[in-house]
């Protein structure tokens, strides 16, 4: 990789920034002083020092949000606040973006990331990764509604959804809390299919993805990066 689109990758600037830096003398490979922007180093096996500070190079980063309510689950909005604005802004040259989305009014589990194959894991049809939501429901759910979700449900718009797993956690009176495992992600699929069955979600929040659980000490618009057994979970599925 050219030492001028390593260092501009991991947020020293543009490349014309790059390159008055180079100019200055503060960039090293292996102590040796580079002043030309089209060398090329391999940071796995050189150290690349800018002003004597070690360049850490990664080319992906990990992210586990507890989103929100009124965030969008987006890169940039000219009216909403995203959820890419809730990172740091240490971390902007990585070009983040969400995986998936949820709603604006749904909490919880989000990853964001900038690693497509990472996405790919995720969010293809094919990989049939499980997603977990609790939600508060006005109305009683029934022993009925759960053999309706484990064979589909009918939508408004006439498509059957995939057979889910719903778990009633709590009744108390017409409000019920439930646990949801869907293998896709249909808009809004929740609500519309507790609608289906003649309920209302009242509040919606995803606390697994895969294997992967919400970490509890995250407070609501906090993250964190993902370790690398969480990445592998994904990555070798």
């Amino acid at each position: 990789m050219r030492i001028d689109k390593l260092l501009a990758n991991m947020g020293y600037g543009s490349r014309k920034d790059v390159k008055i830096l180079l100019k200055q003398g503060a960039v090293r490979v292996d102590e040796a002083l580079v002043k030309d922007a089209k060398r090329h180093v391999d940071p796995s096996s050189e150290k690349v020092t800018v002003f004597g500070e070690v360049v850490e190079y990664r080319p992906y980063i990990y992210f586990m949000m507890n989103k929100p309510e009124g965030v969008i689950s987006a890169t940039e909005d000219q009216v909403e606040t995203t959820v890419i604005e809730l990172i740091d802004s240490e971390y902007a040259h990585y070009d983040l973006f969400p995986v998936g989305r949820l709603d604006k009014d749904t909490t919880g589990l989000l990853l964001i990331t900038n690693d497509g194959a990472f996405n790919h894991a995720l969010m293809s049809p094919r990989k049939h990764v499980d997603k977990v939501y609790i939600a508060e429901v006005d109305g009683e759910m029934t022993v009925e509604d759960i053999k309706t979700f484990a064979n589909g449900v009918e939508l408004e718009d006439g498509y059957t959804t995939k057979p889910a797993r719903l778990e009633i956690l709590s009744r108390s009176g017409r409000r019920s809390v439930i646990r949801l495992t869907l293998s896709e992600g249909k808009y809004h699929q929740v609500k519309r299919m507790v609608a289906a069955v003649g309920k209302h979600v009242e509040r919606l929040e995803r606390v697994q993805i895969g294997e992967l659980e919400l970490d509890e000490t995250l407070e609501l618009g906090a993250y964190r990066e993902l370790t690398e057994e969480e990445v592998q979970l994904f990555l070798q599925s």
